[in-house]
């Protein structure tokens, strides 16, 4: 086998093996086809998802801008560097290389959306709404995209326009049970309290074990000081995830009116 046909078997072996999930066989196939094609900065960036994928997040930095360093122009490993630095929560500097990724290629929707889930994790609800609704308008069938947008116009306090986003989410997949969670969680913002209650409970229906959906059903019914139901559904909620739910009980104003009640204080000391 000559030298050529030996280095187009291990790039080739290194993408087969990305493809079935065997991230470390792959990134020991790309170096040792790196080691002899420095500049093969497709191999860089292919790499770089491997390692993204094995959680080494600062290696496959360097790896996509060994990409770069080659290809100046080469959007796929900015969206790589960009979400690797996500990763590590270098949210701003990864903002930087969407913006680079997408001068080079406006029209991918992937690079939208994640572009988006940074702003959402800057508090930058606008810009994450604007993302995602560059997204959707590039793919209107994503429905993690409507569902994100739908997140950040409810951060912008715009319930109506998020719950509109929330209903084509759940036209999409009638079974994404956190969609249904957040629509229960917005319908109570408008105090629209029984399809609240419908909605979580369709959450659970799809998926039972969903604490968030109890709980967001014992906050509807404190708000309409409905102290039974309140403990019975905020007791649900405890049983699967003990440690969250009742700290978060403990400092969430939806429960101040039954706060003081002995049933909630009972609720709050047990283990």
């Amino acid at each position: 086998m000559s030298q050529n046909q030996k280095l187009q078997t291990w790039y080739e072996q290194g993408q087969a093996l990305y493809r079935v999930g065997r991230y470390e066989g792959a990134v020991a196939r790309f170096d040792r086809f790196l080691k002899l094609k420095p500049d093969h900065y497709e191999a860089w960036s292919e790499r770089g998802f491997a390692l993204y994928e094995l959680g080494f997040y600062e290696e496959a930095v360097n790896s996509f801008e060994k990409a770069i360093r080659v290809k100046p122009k080469f959007a796929l490993a900015w969206h790589g560097k960009g979400i690797a630095l996500a990763k590590l929560g270098r949210h701003e500097d990864a903002i930087v290389s969407f913006n680079r990724a997408l001068k080079f290629d406006a029209a991918n929707p992937k690079i939208w959306y994640n572009q988006g889930h940074t702003y959402l994790h800057l508090y930058r609800y606008k810009e994450a709404s604007q993302c995602f609704e560059k997204a959707i308008e590039l793919k209107p069938d994503n429905y993690r995209a409507w569902y994100s947008r739908a997140v950040a116009l409810a951060s912008l306090r715009r319930y109506d326009d998020a719950l509109t986003c929330l209903d084509t989410t759940l036209t999409l997949k009638r079974s994404c049970y956190y969609a249904w969670n957040y629509r229960g969680m917005v319908l109570t913002k408008l105090e629209r309290y029984p399809e609240s209650i419908a909605s979580f409970e369709k959450s659970l229906r799809y998926r039972s074990d969903n604490p968030n959906a109890w709980y967001g059903k014992s906050c509807v019914y404190a708000a309409q000081d409905d102290l039974e139901l309140t403990v019975k559904n905020l007791h649900r909620a405890i049983l699967l995830s003990p440690n969250l739910y009742r700290v978060m009980a403990q400092t969430d104003s939806a429960f101040d009116a039954v706060r003081d009640a002995e049933a909630f204080q009972e609720l709050m000391r047990s283990q």
